[in-house]
């Protein structure tokens, strides 16, 4: 990865940039429920729908995730006269750093994707969409729209999804315009045929529409740059990024090829990734970044992308927590904000996780904190444990504590395989931790009754439970001390 404080300074330059996106915009329902039972009137399974949520999709989620990595968006669509293309507009009129330019089409329905979801597997995804050219009246109108967001745009995104939009004359002249304001220009190709997007600055195929426009393996970095060499020859594109999941990227030109390695995370959901990618790639060249550079922060997007759930937009913060993790070989990424801390509990739940909670000082980390860690991960999926920041501490123990420091703790914790997410809090209590957070299952010690556990009964009203685990005998932080201080007392009497 690139160098740390790089990428930093980089995410300081995309506050403000404008990207005007245009292409297909869609709203993406996702139905969770669970799948318990056969339906007896078919071999299919029976869903128990427990929620539902709507975000928008497409270049959509192209201009959510420039907004929430810091940028300003521009979006030039089509939406049909429909309850559809309302809630989009609603969305977009509601969402801050986003302004919407979206012509309606008589008779064309807004691209609407429902996706259902059994405990955390998609079962199946239903697409209600029109994918001819645009009405040569409705073209004119988003060109026109087109041309009056280009005045204040830093760069341009052509996000094709084949759903009618950009259809060959307009992206033609969406690139011309583009090129007379002197602006860079991004494009996400659906077509095998690349040559449509002649003139653009950088095309970003995925693997397959890579093996599908050049007719050639992309397994290795090799099979890579060869297929990308013979698609520039015949299409005079200048640049290709190409996107290869758990390989990484490749960025090639005829002169030089930069193969950029994957962030490891764990992959839940691939939906949107290539949005959240796109965005961060935009932002960043529009900030003036080279090409590379751009590359490897919109590298680390890719990989917060799939780690979510649905469509999601990925933030500048989770970027910026992302940059730092990687330099510490990912232990600061376990180190996090109640806020950040939320999000990766949705993604959690949304999968049917079980989520745990325990908390403490953990001044002195000794077999008995150990056992306690051990403990509480045996009774859930994954475990937060609430850290008590060193002012916390200092209030309930006294001046001279802690003996190390809140960073160097939570360090600690981080490499403990068995927390998956350490979140520091300054209250005297973990109340407002285990309010916000609603764990599955609470653990303190067996020193503690359920009556007297903080957040017991919180967590016991919803349907929660509170596991005492056994304590390790011996061992205990303020013991340690004293015999260290008895000890060091003891030799200066000798």
């Amino acid at each position: 990865m690139q160098n740390s404080a790089d990428l930093l300074s980089l995410l300081d330059a995309l506050s403000g940039k404008r990207v005007l996106v245009i292409g297909d915009v869609m709203l993406d329902r996702f139905v969770y429920g669970t799948a318990a039972r056969i339906s007896p009137e078919a071999p299919i399974p029976v869903l128990n729908i427990t929620h539902q949520t709507k975000m928008l999709g497409g270049a959509g989620n192209v201009v959510r995730n420039i907004a929430s990595m810091g940028g300003e968006a521009l979006l030039v669509s089509v939406v049909g006269e429909d309850t559809d293309g309302a809630e989009i507009s609603d969305i977009l009129s509601n969402t801050g750093g986003l302004t919407p330019h979206l012509v309606k089409s008589v008779g064309r329905p807004t691209t609407l994707k429902t996706r259902f979801i059994a405990d955390g597997q998609q079962l199946l995804r239903s697409d209600q969409e029109a994918t001819h050219e645009l009405q040569p009246a409705t073209a004119e109108k988003l060109l026109k729209a087109y041309k009056s967001a280009l005045e204040s745009a830093d760069i341009v995104v052509l996000s094709d999804y084949a759903k009618g939009v950009l259809s060959d004359p307009v992206l033609k002249e969406a690139i011309a315009l583009a090129r007379a304001a002197n602006l860079p220009i991004i494009a996400d190709p659906k077509s095998e045929d690349f040559s449509r997007y002649a003139g653009v600055t950088l095309l970003t195929p995925n693997r397959k529409e890579m093996i599908a426009a050049s007719g050639k393996p992309c397994g290795t970095n090799g099979e890579v740059e060869t297929a990308a060499l013979n698609v520039l020859a015949k299409t005079g594109l200048e640049t290709l990024l190409v996107t290869r999941s758990e390989a990484g990227m490749s960025l090639i030109t005829e002169e030089s090829a930069h193969h950029i390695a994957a962030e490891a995370q764990e992959v839940f959901d691939v939906s949107g990734a290539g949005d959240s990618v796109i965005a961060a790639l935009a932002l960043a060249h529009g900030a003036g970044a080279p090409l590379l550079e751009a590359a490897n922060l919109a590298n680390l997007a890719g990989s917060i992308a799939v780690a979510k759930s649905g469509t999601a937009a990925v933030s500048r913060e989770e970027l910026m927590e992302a940059v730092q993790a990687a330099e510490i070989h990912g232990l600061e990424e376990k180190i996090t904000s109640l806020a950040m801390a939320l999000e990766r509990v949705s993604n959690w739940r949304s999968r049917g996780l079980k989520v745990g909670f325990t908390n403490g000082c953990f001044d002195l980390v000794h077999p008995g904190h150990i056992s306690l860690i051990q403990q509480s991960k045996a009774e859930c999926d994954r475990l937060i444990v609430g850290l008590n920041t060193d002012d916390s501490i200092k209030r309930l123990k006294g001046p001279d504590r802690p003996v190390t420091s809140e960073n160097s703790r939570a360090i600690v914790l981080a490499s403990l395989s068995d927390i998956d997410l350490v979140v520091p809090f300054a209250e005297d209590t973990p109340i407002t931790l285990i309010e916000a957070i609603k764990p599955d299952v609470l653990v303190k010690g067996a020193d503690y009754t359920v009556e007297t556990v903080v957040g017991a009964d919180i967590v016991q009203a919803y349907g929660g439970r509170v596991h005492l685990a056994e304590l390790k005998d011996g061992f205990s932080t303020t013991g340690t001390i004293q015999r260290l201080l008895g000890k060091k007392e003891g030799t200066k009497q000798s």
